[in-house]
């Protein structure tokens, strides 16, 4: 049974069984910065294994694993398959999450050049001690 807590109702097991998946294959860096890369526009395996600095044959599979997941998609053209992500949703989530760490690790770079390590800002942005 569902509880209801702040005016959200929990997510169902198979709900959350599901989004535990799509989060467990965007724990790998590379698998992420797949999705990343196709965030910011389509690409064929070629281009991607250059863009992520990764060999073909891994850049294939993570590909494979992306879109049985239903995370990238894929089309032809000509001789070439170019993978996308066309849910707006996949997109919002991995750019939120990669841009927020990446403000934060600029922060925590201007607060190390300032004097201040970069570890104790890091804290103060987590709100763990002041």
């Amino acid at each position: 049974m569902a509880a209801e807590v702040g005016g959200f109702e929990d997510p169902s097991a198979e709900v959350l069984a599901e989004a535990a998946a799509a989060f467990g294959l965007l724990a790998s860096p590379a698998r992420l910065h797949i999705v990343w890369a196709l965030a910011q526009g389509e690409s064929d395996v070629t281009g991607l294994a250059e863009r992520v600095g990764g060999a073909l044959p891994a850049v294939s599979q993570h590909l494979t694993k992306l879109k049985l997941a239903g995370l990238v998609r894929s089309r032809r053209e000509g001789r070439r398959q170019v993978y996308f992500v066309d849910d707006p949703d996949v997109v919002t989530v991995v750019r939120l999450v990669v841009g927020q760490l990446t403000d934060r690790a600029a922060l925590a770079d201007r607060t190390a050049a300032g004097g201040r390590s970069a570890r104790g800002a890091l804290r103060r942005i987590r709100g763990v001690g002041a």
